[in-house]
Parts: structure tokens; C-alpha cells; sequence
């Protein structure tokens, strides 16, 4: 029988298909308790299970690539740290080596007991660890009884769940998944994110989902609205085919704007650069019509080996990520690893009591003898072959910004008198993503040349909200007064100062938001490749003056409804190209 749910749309797209229906992360077994000859033998099969699933999520991490690697490399490291918990391990022996219970059964207990602890936690980020948890128990309880860890999909499927990993989609996807609704989730999480990066449908938060489909059900799902199809009839599938039609022709208008300008209708120009990690980003990004590359994650180098990569093999990647862009600028922050990003180098600090406020970004790399400059180097060393600029992330103040500066200058001169080829300047940049650091900018601002807004960061200190807990949803948005203003004044005070200033957090990539960010002043943008051409369509269909002049009134919006109101009267119109 048909009937019609609703949830929130994370990642557009339109896909019609049988529903695979997988439960809640949940290990039902029952109790099983062992004789005391048997718990050698149980343990060996459960330390087997162990090494099993270490060994998977090695061979998963090295297979990575572009938005993959970073995103679902974040959390495949979190789950190897998880694996080497001497809490599980030591839980896990004791209660089959003492308790004699069978490994799977202990495996439930140990679960639920970490669970519990979490759970008590004020710390929002720990209490969304538990996912985590359930994913790597759920690893191992797979390999005790020899079947694959990572749900299988099927051609022509559309998974029905309570909630998705990140490290599930890619692999989803290339078995031909079409698109996929959870019970739970946000629309800001980092499975969205990685969703949108690969155009695969994705609907979130769809309250009794799984208790109203069943398997083999014939669903049809709208990314964009959240509308949910079950059972549909002879009208639903019109109008889907009618979906696909418009998707079609908007492909074909978006091609088209490969080789366009990024101008608005008032003739004003606005550079789009991409966000990138890998040479295919890099070729993605340039035949796409990039002004250049506004943000190279270089912690991909680190994330992606298990010491710290050298000079030399910084170098190389730098200078190959230049040569790429033929001329066009490339913006290369330096390392920012710590938080949920996880790596295996030994440089984050495992079992901080608060990741997202700890030793990440700049704060890391400083507290590392030589780790700074040997990524200056490189990234000076790189400057001989095309347009470099240095970004430091997580800049909290001036002390920060001002070493930086010295240590760059002091790397440039010592390359330079051992005869290497270098631009004569090098641009020093800052991340504006802790609050501290928009609100005293005019301390620090004479020390940079350019800087580049991290709104996922800043969105997440600036009100408090983890943009990993789910159940924070609503409040984690870029639709908040506090945030408009404090881009704003960044803004003005960039340009007061002649310091160009971009915004390349997930708000640069939302065509939606766009006419929004030029409100604000902005005339640069850095984002994901994919996003690019979306972008460039909804520039060249605003008039950028004219939401300037009505400014004043975006910025006095009281709350997220009010600026709602304001953008939707924005938008430009779709058949700008």
C-alpha cells in the first residue's frame, strides 16, 4: 500500500529502487557461558577476530582516495585507536578468560558497558562516540563468524537504516547502492557531507522509518525535500521520471559553465577556487575552471602513512599540486590534524578529555621540534614552480600568527642562500575559525595577507554545537545571527585593510547560501569541486549589488527564520546560465 514519510534532505539527488532494510546497530545474542578448557581456545578465536578487523581497516585506509581519504580516513583511524583500547581489549580477556563467557556474549556485555560510561559523559563528543563503538564491536562480531564486517549492498538497492558510517558510503556506492534513508542523523554530519561529495541521494532523520518499510518494498526518495515513496502508484512515477528529466538538463546547462566567468549580472567577478588533497582533485579542479586551489589539505599526507612524512615527500606532493594548476594560485594549509582526526604518525594526542578544544591545527604543529618548518620548507621549496600561499589553521590569537611569520621568513632566507629557486614572497594566511580570532582580527591583521573563513569550525564554537551530534542538529547551522555578523565584520574589516578574505567551509559549496555570502561582502569562495559549477550558475543569476544594498536588513534578522525569509526572496533564477 502506498504512503508517504518524511525526512530531511542531506544529499540531492532522486533514485527509485527495492528498500534493503538493516536494523539498529544493536549485537543481539543470547548468553553463552564456556567450561574453563575452553577459554584459551575462545580467547585465541577472539584476539583472531581482533587482528582480522585491523588488518580490514588497513587494507580499506591505503585503498582510499580524494574526498574518501580525508573523510572517511577520519574515521577509519578513530576505529583503528578504538581497536587498541586497553579498556576493551583488557574487558574483553577478563570476561572470557575469568567470567567464561563465550566471545560473542562478551563482546555484548564489553559494549555495553563502554556505552554505559559514555553515556554519563557531559561531553557531547564522547556521548556520539558510541556510534563508533558499535561499528568496531560490530567489525569484530562479524569476523568471529567469518562474514563480511561492511554492509553488502546490491544494484538497484536503497538502504534503509537507523543511522550510516562514513567509512560505508563509498563502498554503498560502488556496489551500486542508489541511495540511502536513516532513522537518526543530521544533515550536517560528516556522512552528509562525504553523501554530497559523491552525489548519492541521502535522506536523514525520517522518525519510525524502519518499522513502515520492509524488505523489498519499492521506494522513491527526493535528497532535496526529504519526501519518502513507499509503494508508489502510477502518478508518483511520473513525476519521478519528470525529476530525472530536470536533473538531466540541469547536468547538461551546469557542463556548459565549465569555461564561463563566475559574474554576476552587475558585471561583478567572483573567484572560485577548490578545495582538493590529491592530484585528481587537482585535475578535477582545473578542468572544472577553478581561479585556483583555495585550500590543500595537507594533513592527507600524514593521515595516509604510519611515520611522519619527510621534506622531500612533502615537497613533492606540493610542487605536483602547483604544476597541476598551470599558473593558478595554490593555497596550502599546513597540518591540521587532532580533534576526530585521528592519524597513525603518533603526533595526535589520543584520549584528549576534549578533542574539538585540544592540541589541533597550529597549536599541534608548534608543539612538534621541527614539524613546522619542515612543512615551510616544502611548501617554499614548491614556490619555485607556480603561486604558492601558506594557510594556519586554527589560529586562536596573535602570538600564533606572529611565529608563524618569523619562522617563514627565516625558512625563505635559509632556502634561498642554499641556492634554491623560490618566489621571492610567499603569502601568509590565517584560518578565521575559532571566535577569539574574528573578534580580535585587528591585532593580529597587519601580520597576514590573506584570510580564509572555516565556517564548519566556526559555526561549531561560535554556538557551542557539535556538528557530529546528531541530536544538535537544528542548532548547528549557518543560519544564525551571531555567525552573519561576525563574517560580516571579518569582511569589512579585510577589506578596510586591502586583506582579501574567502570562505571555504561547507556554506561556500551550498548554492542556496550563495546569495547570502555576496550579501556579506564576499568575493571569494573556496569549495569542493563538485559544488563548483552549482555555484557559478547561482553567481551569474544575482544581481551582487543589490543584495548588498539589503544587507543591512539580512543583518538585523533576530533569528534563523528571519534570515530564512530573507533568502529565499534571494534566490536567483534557475534559468541563469
Amino acid at each position: 500500500m502506498r504512503q508517504a514519510l518524511q525526512g530531511s534532505g542531506a544529499a540531492r539527488g532522486n533514485a527509485l529502487g527495492r528498500a534493503r532494510v538493516r536494523e539498529p546497530h544493536a549485537l543481539e545474542v543470547a548468553e553463552e557461558r564456556i567450561t574453563a578448557d575452553r577459554a584459551a581456545a575462545e580467547l585465541q578465536r577472539l584476539h583472531a577476530a581482533i587482528d582480522q578487523v585491523r588488518v580490514e581497516i588497513r587494507g580499506m585506509r591505503t585503498q582510499l582516495h580524494g574526498a574518501l581519504a580525508h573523510e572517511v580516513g577520519e574515521f577509519l583511524d578513530l576505529h583503528t585507536l578504538l581497536l587498541e583500547d586497553p579498556e576493551l581489549l583488557h574487558g574483553l580477556d577478563e570476561l572470557v578468560g575469568k567470567g567464561l563467557y563465550g566471545a560473542d556474549y562478551a563482546l555484548r556485555l564489553q559494549r555495553d558497558r563502554i556505552a554505559a560510561v559514555f553515556q554519563k559523559m557531559d561531553d557531547a563528543y564522547f556521548r556520539s562516540r558510541i556510534e563508533d563503538i558499535d561499528h568496531v564491536i560490530g567489525r569484530i562480531h562479524a569476523a568471529l563468524h567469518a562474514h563480511e564486517a561492511e554492509l553488502q549492498g546490491v544494484a538497484g538497492e536503497i538502504l534503509v537504516t537507523d543511522a550510516v558510517a562514513p567509512s560505508e558510503i563509498g563502498r554503498l556506492q560502488a556496489q551500486g547502492v542508489l541511495g540511502i534513508v536513516t532513522a537518526s542523523g543530521s544533515t550536517l554530519s560528516h556522512s552528509a557531507i562525504l553523501a554530497r561529495s559523491l552525489h548519492l541521494p541521502l535522506i536523514v532523520n525520517a522518525p519510525q522509518l524502519i518499522q513502515q518499510v520492509n524488505d523489498g518494498d519499492v521506494l522513491i526518495i527526493d535528497g532535496a525535500t526529504g519526501a519518502i515513496v513507499v509503494e508508489p502508484d502510477a502518478a508518483d512515477l511520473r513525476a519521478y521520471r519528470a525529476r530525472l528529466r530536470e536533473e538531466k538538463r540541469e547536468r547538461r546547462q551546469l557542463n556548459r559553465l565549465r569555461r564561463e566567468p563566475s559574474k554576476s549580472l552587475d558585471g561583478i567577478d567572483i573567484r572560485l577556487y577548490a578545495n582538493a588533497e590529491t592530484r585528481e582533485d587537482v585535475a578535477e579542479s582545473h578542468a572544472l575552471g577553478a581561479a585556483g586551489i583555495g585550500l590543500y589539505r595537507s594533513e592527507f599526507l600524514f593521515l595516509q602513512r604510519d611515520d611522519v612524512p619527510d621534506e622531500e615527500a612533502q615537497f613533492r606532493a606540493y610542487r605536483d599540486a602547483v604544476l597541476g594548476m598551470t599558473g593558478r594560485g595554490v593555497t596550502i594549509r599546513t597540518l591540521d590534524i587532532g580533534a576526530d582526526k585521528a592519524d597513525s604518525t603518533g603526533l595526535a594526542l589520543r584520549h584528549e578529555p576534549n578533542p574539538a578544544l585540544g592540541l589541533r591545527g597550529v597549536r599541534l604543529s608548534m608543539a612538534h621540534a621541527g614539524l613546522m618548518e619542515t612543512q615551510l620548507r616544502a611548501i617554499v621549496r614548491a614556490s619555485g614552480y607556480g603561486p604558492v600561499r601558506v594557510l594556519v589553521p586554527m589560529i586562536s590569537g596573535r602570538e600564533e600568527i606572529v611565529t608563524v611569520r618569523r619562522l617563514l621568513a627565516r625558512v625563505h632566507a635559509a632556502l634561498r642562500a642554499d641556492g634554491h629557486e623560490v618566489a621571492e614572497h610567499v603569502p601568509l594566511g590565517a584560518m578565521i575559525e575559532v571566535p577569539s580570532a574574528a573578534i580580535a582580527l585587528s591585532t593580529f591583521i597587519r601580520e597576514i595577507d590573506f584570510m580564509s573563513i572555516g565556517t564548519n569550525d566556526l559555526v561549531q564554537y561560535l554556538l557551542a554545537a557539535d556538528r557530529n551530534n546528531d541530536a544538535l542538529g537544528d542548532l548547528h547551522t549557518p543560519l544564525h545571527p551571531a555567525l552573519l555578523r561576525l563574517v560580516h565584520s571579518v569582511v569589512r574589516m579585510g577589506r578596510a585593510r586591502g586583506i582579501p578574505v574567502s570562505v571555504c567551509g561547507e556554506i561556500a559549496g551550498d548554492a542556496r547560501l550563495t546569495p547570502l555570502l555576496m550579501a556579506l561582502g564576499l568575493e571569494e569562495l573556496s569549495l569542493h569541486p563538485t559544488t563548483l559549477l552549482e555555484v557559478r550558475r547561482a553567481i551569474r543569476g544575482l544581481d551582487i549589488g543589490a543584495l548588498r544594498a539589503g544587507a543591512p536588513r539580512l543583518l538585523r534578522a533576530r533569528d534563523r527564520a528571519g534570515i530564512a525569509r530573507w533568502l529565499e526572496a534571494a534566490q536567483p533564477a534557475r534559468t541563469a546560465g
